[in-house]
């Protein structure tokens, strides 16, 4: 049985914070000259020679395999969905709305892990996902200053696909190894990018900068799956996902720096609740494990 590390998982969620906040910086960027397809696409086929370059240097390349093709799949198709709609909303929304939006993914994993996964729904978990919710409502305010915009909508359904993602991912990593798991995200994702965005016959060519945006999505989307597999690795996936909604505050403040967008209260508040939920999860799980 893998020794389960929560704490150890939690660092390495916010290595994924962090890559996914930059990731949304640079998609914002590339709005208007790419669309969700071909950004996806491009952020793809340089995963791909990143994989195989980190791969191949450190001697992990014979772990690709084609067992649980099905699975990877599965899995793939989840994030692909997911992060296309991700791609969208937040062009088409505030980004603390859209996150507050995308966050519903924990409350989704914490209700699909004992059905996919055979994880149970403990008490702790089941608090830390309801004060999550809680936490978000008081950031979005349902009914008064949210509107439910096409890119709010779009941020929901992408918080179902992410769920998802995580709920396979996990599954994999019982079987498969990092570097496996991060070779199929790149090439089948790839593959769904070039069969979307070039169905019409005209993929847009990078000029300019746009190479460089285009490389720090490729990057961070690919730090930022590193990041969330091995923490998904070291602990129940209803411990892991919680730990993204310290992404609210974060991409609050680059909203207010960059955009202009404006930052409230609120938004620290929900973000207070949301920590202190996820802080007293994480102490519960590692005193299980410490038993």
């Amino acid at each position: 049985m893998i020794e389960q590390q929560p704490l150890r998982a939690a660092v390495w969620m916010i290595g994924a914070i962090f890559a996914f906040t930059s990731m949304a910086v640079a998609g914002r960027a590339l709005a208007g000259q790419f669309d969700t397809f071909e950004i996806m696409t491009y952020r793809s086929l340089l995963g791909i020679v990143i994989v195989l370059g980190v791969g191949r240097m450190a001697g992990t390349l014979h772990q690709i395999n084609t067992r649980s093709l099905a699975l990877h799949g599965m899995r793939n198709i989840s994030h692909f969905t997911g992060q296309n709609l991700w791609f969208y909303a937040i062009t088409a929304a505030p980004l603390a709305q859209v996150f507050a939006m995308e966050f519903t993914s924990p409350l989704w994993v914490t209700v699909l892990a004992p059905i996919f996964l055979g994880e149970k729904l403990t008490r702790s978990r089941a608090l830390a996902a309801l004060a999550g919710f809680i936490g978000i409502l008081i950031v979005a305010r349902p009914g008064t200053g949210m509107v439910l915009n096409p890119g709010l909508i779009a941020a929901g359904f992408a918080a179902i696909g992410f769920a998802g993602s995580a709920i396979f991912t996990r599954l994999l990593t019982r079987t498969q190894t990092i570097t496996c798991i991060l070779f199929y995200l790149t090439t089948m994702q790839a593959i769904f990018g070039l069969i979307c965005a070039g169905y019409d016959g005209d993929i847009a060519w990078p000029v300019g900068l746009a190479w460089a945006w285009l490389a720090l999505v490729g990057c961070a989307g690919l730090l930022a799956h590193f990041c969330m597999t091995k923490a998904l690795s070291m602990a129940p996936a209803s411990v892991v996902m919680p730990i993204d909604f310290a992404r609210l505050p974060i991409i609050a403040l680059v909203g207010m720096m960059l955009y202009g967008e404006p930052l409230e209260l609120v938004v620290f508040l929900g973000a207070i609740l949301i920590f202190g939920a996820n802080y007293l999860n994480i102490r519960v799980e590692t005193r299980k494990t410490t038993q």
